[in-house]
Order: structure tokens, then sequence, then C-alpha cells
């Protein structure tokens, strides 16, 4: 068991969260963004095949694959991995998280334990990273996959706002769990997956040390803008896969990435929320490898 992760993982009741909870490691990350090594954590389950590389979404962990990684890795070496800022990744001090620093901390992740090309995942704020990782470092993605990703439009600009104590008190109501339950619901097109399991995964990392730091320095920031204007750059195969009744980010943005990156596809996902990968994860999964497996 990861002894890195707080001790309520302990209640965790289904069986994909306690398995994916005894899977996870950590490993030092040299970067340029400190002279001390980042440790980092990261699943890795699976042999063979194009390494699929799973990006998680805003204030989430590895926790949210925790339905579709097992199943990817039936068949391919499959990765999560948790960005910088988020997640059980340490957050240093001194290491402002922003979008550039999350990107370099990627690149060095990949560097250090993958090596080669993958097919990048990236599921909702993930999707943003993703793109942004894509179009930096080309040679290291083989195909892109997103999943209801934002990276469309421009991200709230208010987090520049957020000096003390106003950073303070929005993370501590964004630590609510009644304020994340209603999100959860949200997410969801089937509200009763909200389940008790389903928070706790969602609220492990609060237990971090540093966490609201984390979390303010990257809003701060000003997080992802719209990538528009640069979707034509990329080359890469992508797949867009997208909920149907998606209320976090809604479904326009769907046909508008499909429109602007050049070799794209979109398959939307009926009875489905902003979150296929957990309440979706057989049909999500399907539509993954087929589209790996096309020039395997």
């Amino acid at each position: 068991m990861s002894t890195f992760l707080p001790p309520e993982f302990k209640n965790l009741t289904e069986p994909s969260s306690i398995a994916l909870a005894q899977s996870i490691e950590r490993q030092e990350i040299a970067t340029p963004l400190s002279e001390q090594p980042i440790p980092t954590s990261f699943i890795r389950q699976g042999a063979g095949g194009t390494p699929i590389l799973l990006l998680h979404g805003f204030d989430s962990s590895v926790f949210e694959f925790r339905r579709l990684l097992p199943l990817l890795a039936e068949k391919h070496e499959t990765w999560a991995v948790d960005l910088l800022g988020f997640g059980f990744t340490d957050r240093l001090a001194g290491i402002s998280v922003s979008p550039t620093a999350i990107k370099t901390h990627l690149y060095y992740f990949w560097k250090t334990l993958i090596q080669k090309p993958v097919i990048l995942v990236g599921v909702s704020m993930g999707g943003a990273a993703a793109i942004d990782f894509t179009l930096s470092h080309p040679d290291a993605v083989k195909k892109l996959i997103l999943i209801d990703s934002a990276g469309f439009a421009n991200g709230p600009k208010g987090g520049k706002y957020l000096i003390p104590p106003l950073g303070y008190l929005a993370t501590e109501f964004l630590r609510n769990p009644k304020v994340r339950q209603r999100i959860s619901r949200t997410a969801y097109f089937d509200e009763t997956l909200a389940s008790v399991d389903a928070a706790l995964c969602a609220a492990l990392h609060l237990k971090m040390p540093r966490w609201n730091q984390g979390l303010i320095a990257f809003t701060k920031s000003g997080g992802y803008s719209s990538f528009r204007d640069k979707l034509e750059h990329i080359m890469q195969q992508t797949l867009i896969l997208w909920g149907e009744n998606d209320r976090i980010l809604g479904t326009t943005d769907a046909e508008k990435f499909k429109q602007s990156i050049p070799h794209s596809e979109l398959i939307w996902i009926k009875n489905c929320g902003h979150v296929p990968h957990l309440e979706q994860p057989q049909i999500t999964t399907q539509h993954i490898l087929e589209y790996v497996e096309k020039s395997e």
C-alpha cells in the first residue's frame, strides 16, 4: 500500500478504488524547476503496444482513472500521472504551479520513465494539458485523445486576483464536502454514481501538504488559455470523446475541436455526462483501444 496516501484511504469500499490505491507509486523526477527532485505519484499497469498516458482534470488525481486504467491495461502498457500541483505529487515550496511548470514537469516525467512516443489521453483540464504538451513536444506524442476537454475557450481570469485571504477562502470553499458533492453530481448523467466512495476518491488528495497553496498558485497563474488559434498545428491523429449530457463544459466545444484539429474525429458517448471514463468506462475503453489499434 502506498505509504504517502492519507490514512483516509482505508475507508475506500469500491474494489477498483482499493486496487488503484494499492498500485500508486512515487518516483523522484529531476526537473529544471527546482534543485530538488519532485516526488511524483503515478501508476503503471499492463504491457505491450504503444504506451497510453492518462492526464486527470482540475483538482483531481490518478483516482479519476480507477475504472478506465485497468481495462486499458489489459491490452496496453498504461500510465497515469498526478500533474504538478495536483493529486499526490509533492507541492514543493518555491515552485510556482502554472501551465508552463506543469508541462515541464510532465516532459521530464515522460523522459525519465517512458522515453517513447505515447497515446496521450487528457480529460477536462487534462485535455488542455495534453494539447499544450503535444504542441510543445510533438515527437513525444503518437496520437492524442481528448475526453470532454478544456482548452478551446479561455478559463476564468478572476484567479489572478486571489490575494490573501481570498485564496485561502476560495480553497476552503472548494474543500467543503457539500460543494464537492454538488460538483460530482453535476459531472454525472446518472447522479447515483456520485457515491460515498466516489466522494472519498475525489477528496483524498485534499489531505496532502500544501494542497491549497498549489491550487491557489495555479489559479493565480491564470490557468490554461484558449488553444483555438493553435489547434491547426496539431498533426497527430486525434480522437475526441464527449459525453452527450456534459453539464460541466457543455457540448458545443466538441464540434469546435473537431473542426479545428486537422486529423480528428468526434465520437459522442450516450447517457453520459462530463466523465465518460468514470460513467461509461467499458465503452470509453472500447473507443480508445479501437482508435489506438488502427495503425498498431
